[in-house]
């Protein structure tokens, strides 16, 4: 991954208190990263950068919408996400950052570079199954889901046949059981 200028803040240079930034995220975002599951993406996130004596605290918040495909039908439809990330950044000798909330830079740093912090909230939001709505509420009609539901009513009608074939010792077994 290649550093974004876009996406670092200059934490030396600011003032003990909070201070806002906010980001709006599009497909060209994710390129960075090499990652390409969605169609496109609208995305606005907020973040709130906490500066104190020996530590920063950064609070990330996302809501918006991202264009994927539906794993049932292949449908492409926009799927709601939001989703928030609390980081705490401290200063120590070596960095740091097998902690998920906790980053630990060295003590010359003077910028943070949050951009793989944003990548990861995002994608983690994301549901793992995708299912259009117009599935849920019976809206959509696609030729995958018609082949879905002949194959379901075939499948409820070989159940159904077994259960009329049901050998008669059985029944006397269970008879066996209830009749104590």
């Amino acid at each position: 991954m290649k550093q974004t200028k876009e996406y670092t803040i200059p934490f030396v240079g600011l003032k003990l208190g909070k201070h806002k930034f906010e980001y709006q995220i599009s497909n060209a975002f994710f390129e960075i990263f090499d990652y390409n599951e969605f169609q496109n993406s609208d995305i606005k996130v907020n973040v709130v950068l906490e500066k104190q004596s020996n530590l920063l605290e950064i609070n990330f918040k996302h809501q918006g919408v991202i264009n994927v495909p539906c794993d049932m039908t292949g449908e492409d439809f926009d799927l709601p996400i939001k989703g928030k990330l609390k980081l705490i950044v401290r200063f120590g000798e070596d960095f740091n950052n097998d902690n998920e909330e906790l980053l630990i830079l060295p003590f010359g740093e003077f910028e943070i570079d949050i951009a793989q912090y944003i990548y990861e909230m995002i994608v983690l939001s994301i549901p793992q199954r995708r299912i259009h709505p117009g599935i849920k509420d019976g809206s959509l009609n696609t030729e995958a889901l018609t082949k879905l539901k002949e194959l379901t009513i075939k499948e409820q009608k070989k159940e159904k046949k077994e259960e009329e074939n049901i050998d008669p010792r059985w029944d006397k077994l269970k008879q066996l059981l209830t009749d104590k």
